[in-house]
C-alpha cells in the first residue's frame, strides 16, 4: 500500500474514532435532554394548573369546575401546529386531581376518578411536601408506552389540600428524538465525508509531491534533463535539494570517470603512432622515410589538439549554469551556418541546396544553435562523396519548428544507428581523418537544453536525414 494511503487511512480512523464517541455522546443525550426539557415543562405546567385546581377545590367543585370545563372544551377543535415540521393536532396532557388523602376527584381521560392514587410517587412525595414525579409503562413490555407524570400541591392557607398531576406520554416525544437523532447522525455523515474529501486532497497533494520527486529521480537515471521539481513544503522541498545535490555529486563523479576512461582511450591511438615514430626516428633513417614519420608525428598530435579542444567546448556546454535566451529568426540562422559552409563545398564539389525555409522566431541561444547547425553541416560535407548534395529545408509545425540536413552519402550501418550520439563515437570518412567524435553529442546536448531532439535516419536508396526539432 502506498504511504499516501497509510496516511489516510490513519488520518480517516483517527477522525471516525473521534466522531463516533461525539456522536455516540450526542445521540445518547438527545433522548434525556428531550425528557429533561419536557419535564421542566410539566413542572411548570402543573404548577399553573394547581392555582386553578385550587379555586375549584374551595368552591367544592373540582369534577365540573372551570379545569374540568377547559379540558372537555380543549380537543373539541385540532390545534393545527407545525412545529418545525411536526404536526400537532390535540392536547396530549393527562391531568387528574387528587384530594389531600390521595383519591382522585378529576381525570381528564375519565378512567381514574375515586381510585386510590396515595400510593403513586407524584402523589404520594408531593402530599410529603417532596418534588413528586413518576414514569409509569402502560405495556409493561413496552418501553414506547411509558408516560412521564409531574406533579404540584394545592395549597391552601398553608396546608396542602390535594395533589394535580400532569402527564405525557414518552411517544409524544418519540418524533422530536428521532428527528433529532437524524439530524445528528446525518451531521455525522457530513462531517465525515468532509473529512474523507480532505484527506483525500491531502493524500493526492503527498502523492502528486512523491510522484514528482520519483519522476524526476527516475529521469536522472535514464539521463534526462528534467529540472528539479518546485515542493509545496519546506520538508518534501529539502528531500528534493537532497537529491539533486546527490544527483550533482554522482553525475560529476560518473562524468569524470567517463571523460578519463573515454579520453585516455582516444588518445591511446595517435599517442601510439607518436611514440612508435620517434622511436624510429631515433634509428636515423633516411631524409624521405624521417620526413614521413615526422608528418605522421604532426597529424597525431594535431588530432590530439583538436580532441582537446573539442572536450574544452564540450564541458563549456554541459556546464552551462543556463541558455542566454533571446529571440532568434531561424531563417537568417539558416542562411548565416549555409553561407559559412559554402567555400568547403565548393572546394570538394559537393552541391548545397536550400528548400523550403519556414520563416519563425522562438526563444532559443544563437550561438548554440548556429554551433549545432554547423555541426550537422560538416557532418553531412563528411560523409557525402564528391559531387553528391546536402540538401537544408525546415517546416514550421504547430507545436515544433522542425530543421532537415540530409545528404547524399552512404549512409549510417545498422549496427551504429544507436550509437553515433554517444561520446567520441565516430564513423570512418572515406578521405579524411577520423574525427573527434563530439560532433552529434554536442548538436544533442544542445536540442537537449533547448527541449528539442536530434534523430538521424537512414534514405533510400542512400543517404542520411538529420532531423532537429525545437519547440516554438
Amino acid at each position: 500500500m502506498r504511504i499516501g494511503w497509510h496516511l489516510l487511512l490513519g488520518y480517516f480512523l483517527i477522525v471516525a474514532v473521534a466522531g463516533y464517541f461525539v456522536l455516540s455522546i450526542f445521540v445518547q443525550e438527545v433522548k434525556p435532554g428531550v425528557r429533561r426539557a419536557t419535564e421542566g415543562t410539566l413542572v411548570d405546567t402543573a404548577n399553573l394548573l394547581a392555582q386553578v385546581a385550587r379555586l375549584d377545590m374551595k368552591h367544592g367543585d373540582a369534577a365540573y369546575g372551570q379545569l374540568a370545563r377547559s379540558f372537555a372544551q380543549i380537543n373539541q377543535r385540532p390545534i393545527g401546529a407545525n412545529i418545525a415540521g411536526i404536526r400537532k393536532d390535540r392536547n396530549e396532557y393527562r391531568v387528574y386531581l387528587t384530594d389531600g388523602r390521595g383519591k382522585v376527584i378529576f381525570d381528564s381521560s375519565g378512567q381514574a376518578v375515586g381510585q386510590d392514587y396515595s400510593r403513586w410517587n407524584d402523589v404520594y412525595l408531593t402530599l410529603r411536601g417532596q418534588y413528586g414525579a413518576r414514569s409509569t409503562r402502560s405495556i409493561p413490555d413496552d418501553e414506547n408506552s411509558s408516560v412521564m407524570y409531574v406533579a404540584a400541591p394545592v395549597v391552601e392557607q398553608g396546608q396542602i389540600i390535594g395533589v394535580l398531576s400532569v402527564g405525557k406520554p414518552n411517544s409524544a416525544m418519540a418524533s422530536v428524538i428521532r428527528r433529532s437523532e437524524r439530524r445528528i447522525l446525518l451531521a455525522g455523515a457530513v462531517l465525515l465525508g468532509i473529512a474523507l474529501a480532505i484527506g483525500l486532497g491531502f493524500v493526492w497533494w503527498i502523492n502528486r509531491s512523491i510522484n514528482r520527486l520519483v519522476f524526476y529521480a527516475n529521469g536522472v537515471a535514464q539521463g534526462d534533463a528534467i529540472p528539479l521539481p518546485k515542493m509545496g513544503s519546506v520538508e518534501l522541498a529539502q528531500l528534493a535539494q537532497a537529491l539533486e545535490s546527490m544527483r550533482v555529486k554522482l553525475e560529476g563523479k560518473a562524468y569524470i570517470e567517463q571523460y578519463v576512461h573515454t579520453l585516455t582511450h582516444e588518445l591511446k591511438s595517435p599517442l601510439a603512432a607518436i611514440r612508435g615514430a620517434a622511436e624510429l626516428l631515433q634509428e636515423m633513417p633516411p631524409p624521405v622515410t624521417a620526413k614521413r614519420f615526422l608528418t605522421n608525428i604532426e597529424q597525431q598530435s594535431a588530432r590530439i589538439q583538436q580532441l582537446i579542444d573539442k572536450l574544452l567546448i564540450q564541458a563549456r556546454l554541459e556546464s552551462r549554469p543556463g541558455l542566454e535566451l533571446a529571440q532568434v529568426a531561424l531563417v537568417p540562422l539558416l542562411r548565416q551556418v549555409i553561407a559559412g559552409k559554402e567555400a568547403q563545398a565548393t572546394q570538394r564539389t559537393i552541391a548545397m541546396q536550400m528548400g523550403n525555409l519556414a520563416e519563425t522566431t522562438l526563444t532559443g541561444d544563437a550561438f548554440l544553435l548556429n554551433q549545432a547547425l554547423s555541426n550537422l553541416l560538416d557532418n553531412a560535407l563528411d560523409f557525402t562523396p564528391v559531387g553528391g548534395t546536402v540538401r537544408i529545408e525546415s517546416v514550421r509545425l504547430e507545436h515544433h519548428y522542425q530543421i532537415t540536413v540530409s545528404d547524399t552519402g552512404s549512409g549510417i550501418p545498422d549496427y551504429a544507428l544507436d550509437k553515433v550520439f554517444e561520446r567520441f563515437y565516430s564513423l570512418a570518412r572515406t578521405d579524411k581523418a577520423k574525427s573527434s567524435g563530439l560532433g552529434l553529442n554536442f548538436v544533442q546536448e544542445v536540442a537537449r537544453l533547448h527541449r528539442g531532439s536530434i534523430r538521424l535516419h537512414n534514405l533510400q536508396p542512400h543517404g542520411v536525414a538529420a532531423i532537429f526539432t525545437l519547440p516554438l
